[in-house]
């Protein structure tokens, strides 16, 4: 199975880059699963379902989120789906709406258990994400031998920390939030495909996805800004994996970045 992770989808530039990237990747790289971190597609704090809709249709099969979760208090018609697929962090207060751990099925029917969690080092409170990633393995467990972990956190080291906890126990785990792409990719002593950070899908003539200008003004003066999304230069990272069905382990792990400007190319090519 070959599953492909987008990094945080920043904006409208990101949106539209994903919605014209993922039909040419799926055939190109011969797809079965696609993922999406999509916390700050909604002018860069959330989603609202109308571009929720645009990510489906694109070929996204599913989407992780964040710590910007509920700034688009519409999301909670997502979450709250009979068949879900938004996956909202885990390690959430209960009662909040939606699930930390959704499965859905890849394009041979085989299912995929999509685990979200939070970080807590220079993050906004959350709970502890070791307890919450346990609680969903022992629910996907053995009837989900596939699955994949994001984890939107700030800290390198808690992400390599509990990476390297969950070894062997998952197919995939992958970090977004930072928006900078690491270049660390590796498979772990046990089988679990990793990736401090995937990066960013979205507007790259700015400060992670936010216009310069305004971002500047506020680290030279401390007077408060609107950080809107910037528009130019928009580029997708992602993440390539291939995962042996049978047992759920990695077979293989590979980074990737695009622009625009590739994507006739793309087309032309005969798949590899």
């Amino acid at each position: 199975m070959r599953l492909l992770f987008l990094g945080d989808v920043v904006g409208e530039p990101g949106l539209r880059l994903v919605c014209a990237a993922v039909p040419v990747l799926r055939r190109h790289e011969a797809l079965d699963l696609v993922v999406a971190n999509a916390e700050n597609v909604c002018d860069g704090a959330g989603l609202a379902p109308s571009q929720f809709r645009r990510l489906r249709k694109a070929g996204v099969d599913a989407v992780t989120m964040g710590d910007h979760l509920f700034r688009k208090r519409e999301i909670i018609t997502l979450l709250t789906d009979p068949e879900p697929r938004v996956c909202r962090p885990a390690n959430l207060p209960a009662a909040a709406p939606g699930r930390g751990w959704i499965v859905v099925p890849a394009a041979d029917g085989t299912p995929v258990g999509i685990i979200s969690l939070l970080g807590r080092q220079y993050m906004k409170p959350a709970d502890c994400p070791y307890a919450a990633a346990e609680a969903a393995l022992a629910d996907l467990e053995p009837r989900v031998r596939v699955k994949l972990v994001d984890f939107h956190a700030e800290a390198t080291a808690e992400k390599v920390a509990l990476a390297r906890w969950l070894d062997g126990r998952v197919s995939a785990f992958v970090g977004t939030h930072t928006h900078v792409a690491t270049a660390d990719e590796q498979i772990l002593a046990k089988g679990t495909a990793y990736l401090t950070d995937v990066g960013m899908t979205g507007p790259y003539d700015g400060v992670l996805g936010r216009r310069a200008d305004r971002v500047i003004d506020y680290q030279r003066t401390g007077v408060p800004a609107s950080f809107e999304v910037a528009v130019g230069d928009p580029r997708l990272a992602g993440v390539l994996i291939d995962v042996d069905t049978d047992n759920g382990r990695a077979l293989t792990i590979r980074r990737l970045a695009l622009r625009p400007e590739e994507l006739p190319r793309l087309s032309d090519e005969t798949p590899p």
